[in-house]
């Protein structure tokens, strides 16, 4: 009975992959890579545009004292 429900899994698992999901095509994942790369590239330099200007910033008040 166990073995029925395991195959029953699988089987239908494989019927969802290959019949019922639509997958995108190679141009589609070269564009979301691009969109990826370049949001993470302005993510990474708005982060380091913070930390240059904390650290800026916080020098100045350490001057102070």
């Amino acid at each position: 009975m166990a073995k029925t429900k395991i195959q029953d899994y699988f089987s239908e698992s494989y019927d969802e992959l290959v019949n019922k999901t639509s997958w995108p095509t190679w141009s589609e994942l070269q564009n979301s890579a691009i969109v990826v790369s370049i949001a993470s590239l302005i993510i990474a330099f708005v982060v380091y545009l913070m930390d240059v200007s904390f650290q800026t910033s916080l020098e100045q008040f350490y001057l102070l004292f």
